[in-house]
């Protein structure tokens, strides 16, 4: 008897951990990517919890632990750089705390999650899904560049902003969050310190600051903004837009700026995805394709969980696709939809009024009597996802030789 097949789109987080559990579970798995590479790079991530346990279970826990970054903490600072409110890294899951216990830079951990597949699985990179016909026995798929392929079932693993999903749903569910953000590396300065500093700047504009592994600074410029599409400008117009945006506010601020003309720049029209299910038949959306909650906390770790169970599921049932999806989405839908209450917009006031409120608020929180406070009271509630309880499946997909 031949292996049920499967394609998976998307080889970032999600769909190389779900390649592995497939693979272990008997699958025939192909990973298609729409880059023609590998993309290694990223900005800090955390894995939390359930995240943490799925890479246990792979054998990967000590691999990823190897590039931590090492982050001490969160602190919120002055236009002087004096921190008036800060927050040390979460010894474990439920202290609530910005910093989780293991924070990675993305690149590194799709990098190991893809090596740790890429000998079970098959990987074709430089194409991308056009077409998907589901007769309820499988599914013609339709490549940009390769031949119709058929597979037993496809999963979806993209971003937020996943083409292929548009196949599926007419309303691609995207819920704009009014916030903006741009990402860059810089080079690291001799006072960069351990933490992920903050500089609240007014107007919905924060600056962020954190450390990485490798040497330099992960910057992020972050703002509420009801304009759309700043993310789909071309490079120097949206250089120019963060300089007039920027320009005025201190701390570390006219130091990103000059770094813009040549360093990595990513951008982000941050939005959440809510649709009213994951899955058509034998398709099945996963991680930000299907339940992006945003920019702050869960992505990572429910990319995990989801490959994890969507792979446990599928494996405990494969000649019964769609009601395999549909205990996916039945296990996991609860936690992601709750997480998706956290709002970030927030966290980046408009008018000074609101902008002092956060401060002392953010003041006394951060304080000595609010550390002392949330080592009993967690004061900053931690994203339910982390929280799942992992279903135990078969033994041999318990955890990857």
């Amino acid at each position: 008897m031949s292996r049920p097949s499967i394609l998976i789109s998307g080889a970032s987080i999600a769909g190389p951990t779900a390649a592995s559990w497939l693979a272990a579970a008997g699958w025939d798995v192909t990973v298609v990517e729409r880059f023609d590479h590998l993309r290694d790079e990223g900005q800090n991530v955390d894995v939390r919890g359930t995240g943490r346990e799925v890479l246990r279970r792979m054998g990967l826990e000590d691999d990823i632990r190897s590039h931590h970054t090492r982050e001490t903490g969160m602190a919120f600072v002055d236009e002087d750089g004096s921190t008036y409110a800060s927050f040390p890294a979460g010894a474990g899951d439920s202290d609530g705390s910005p910093t989780a216990e293991l924070e990675v830079l993305r690149g590194q951990l799709a990098r190991v999650l893809y090596d740790h597949s890429a000998s079970s699985s098959q990987y074709v990179f430089g194409d991308h899904i056009t077409a998907l016909h589901d007769d309820g026995h499988g599914v013609d798929v339709e490549f940009d560049q390769a031949p119709v392929r058929r597979f037993d079932a496809v999963v979806v693993a993209e971003g937020s902003r996943s083409r292929t999903r548009r196949l599926l749903f007419p309303d691609t569910g995207v819920h704009e969050l009014g916030l903006f953000a741009a990402y860059l590396t810089i080079p690291r300065a001799e006072d960069d310190d351990r933490q992920w500093r903050i500089h609240v700047g007014g107007n919905g504009r924060l600056v962020h600051l954190r450390p990485d592994n490798v040497g330099t600074t992960r910057a992020m410029l972050s703002l509420k903004t009801d304009i759309r599409g700043l993310d789909r400008l071309d490079r120097d117009t949206v250089v120019g837009v963060l300089r007039a945006t920027y320009g005025d506010l201190e701390w570390e601020t006219p130091r990103i700026l000059a770094a813009l003309d040549d360093a990595p720049l990513y951008t982000d029209q941050i939005a959440q995805i809510r649709l009213p299910t994951w899955h058509s038949g034998r398709v099945a959306l996963l991680g930000d394709a299907a339940w992006c909650a945003g920019p702050f906390g869960t992505g990572t770790t429910s990319a995990l969980a989801g490959a994890y169970v969507l792979a446990g599921e599928l494996g405990a049932t494969p000649d019964d696709i769609p009601a395999a999806f549909t205990r996916y989405e039945q296990i996991l839908r609860p936690q992601t939809d709750r997480a998706q209450t956290f709002v970030p917009h927030h966290g980046h006031p408009r008018v000074e009024w609101r902008r002092k409120v956060m401060r002392q608020n953010l003041r006394l929180i951060g304080g000595p009597i609010g550390r002392a406070v949330s080592r009993v009271v967690p004061l900053v509630t931690p994203p339910p996802v982390n929280s799942i309880e992992l279903p135990d499946y078969s033994p041999s997909a318990l955890t990857q030789p």
